[in-house]
């Protein structure tokens, strides 16, 4: 008979929850463990790439503008493509697909040739304040470089002060870190507890010698395994609730979004986390292995190859095929994308999408391997 028993998991499940309210420990990674770090980055941390992805709107096709516009396009510091169409880049940007938008006005060519001011407009991303600062600056720079060699070329020194970058930010127009720290840092607080919480859970019961007497019952796989999984679950929107309350009314972050798109990529990233944390746990029997391997698999790449910090698109090839494994990578956005720009849901569905596979292949593999070690 290996048909799933209601009552038999209401059993286990309530003597996990007991466990778990028997373990210090628990609470304290569930709870403190969060509150501690939130205030780290809340206080602690302050952010002051190349390859920028950029749009450059041509709205004249002069002579001078379509020079400034090569200026942009030869730089190694921009990715940067040309439209004389603006809205296309907007929706780019606010997918997060560009990170600043370059407009060279109508009648620049000819202000230039009137020696008039000439400025144009840099709009910027601020739900990145690093890369934007970084993307400001470089556009400053190519328009500089661009009009001192102009100034050379036509032997006339005083045409360097006509063109000036008007910049203008979205999401974030005080380019606030910590308005962007605070959503990132939520996901790799998740990623570290969701990890951690699970990964003890069955390594526990091997060195305590009571996986053995689980095995004697007619507990099967599945019902043992959604048991443990349920507390911690519940535990880890507690903490997340906690950390975004915080952001929220302490911190001052702003939330623009949808509490309910929250709640459901929250409650699915802690799936893929949570079976992170099981696969370690069955697998290695110890919980001291299993606490080390689940700080490096939650912690590190969460921290590194999530876009949290750095830049995804600046980073190699390889490494940038390796962020896809991760489900950190899809949370961050999701979190940025809510706290900052709103509920866009042409990029919430894709990253929701891609968490539950790997979710689903974490959950399908422990499945797999706890079934063999309690038949062996």
């Amino acid at each position: 008979m290996t048909s799933f028993s209601r009552q038999r998991f209401m059993a286990y499940l309530k003597k996990e929850s007991k466990q778990i309210l028997r373990d210090p420990s628990t609470m304290l990674i569930a709870f403190v463990l969060p509150l501690l770090m939130i205030f780290i980055f809340g206080y602690g941390v302050s952010l002051d790439a190349n390859k920028i992805r950029i749009g450059i709107v041509m709205e004249e096709m002069g002579n001078e503008a379509r020079n400034l516009a090569n200026a942009f396009l030869a730089t190694p510091y921009f990715d940067a493509q040309t439209s004389n169409d603006s809205t296309s880049f907007e929706e780019e940007m606010t997918l997060g697909r560009l990170r600043a938008i370059v407009t060279i006005p109508q009648n620049f060519s000819q202000n230039l040739l009137e020696e008039k001011p000439s400025p144009i407009q840099v709009i910027l991303d601020g739900s990145e304040p690093n890369t934007a600062k970084f993307a400001l600056n470089y556009a400053t720079g190519v328009v500089n470089n661009w009009m001192a060699q102009r100034a050379i070329e036509t032997k006339n020194p005083s045409q360097t002060t006509l063109v000036n970058p008007e910049p203008r930010v979205w999401f974030n127009a005080e380019l606030k870190s910590r308005d962007v720290l605070l959503p990132g840092s939520i996901a790799i607080i998740m990623s570290l507890i969701g990890t951690l919480l699970t990964a003890l859970v069955v390594a526990r019961e091997w060195e305590r010698g009571t996986m053995e007497s689980i095995m004697a019952t007619p507990l099967r796989v599945r019902e043992m395994l959604l048991a443990k999984l349920v507390p911690y679950f519940l535990l880890g929107l507690g903490s997340m609730t906690l950390c975004v309350t915080i952001s929220i009314l302490l911190f001052g972050v702003p939330f623009r979004g949808s509490f309910f798109v929250l709640f459901l990529s929250t409650a699915v990233f802690l799936l893929a986390s949570l079976g992170q944390g099981l696969l370690i746990s069955s697998t290695t029997r110890n919980q001291f292995v299993s606490s080390q391997i689940s700080i490096m698999l939650g912690f590190l790449p969460a921290f590194v190859l999530s876009g949290f910090v750095f830049e995804i698109n600046s980073m190699p090839a390889p490494i940038r095929a390796l962020t896809y494994i991760f489900p950190p990578r899809y949370f961050v956005t999701i979190l940025q994308s809510t706290f900052l720009s709103g509920t866009l849901w042409e990029l919430i569905l894709p990253n929701l999408f891609a968490m539950l596979l790997i979710a689903l292949f974490f959950f399908s593999v422990t499945t797999y391997k706890t079934t063999k070690r309690l038949d062996s």
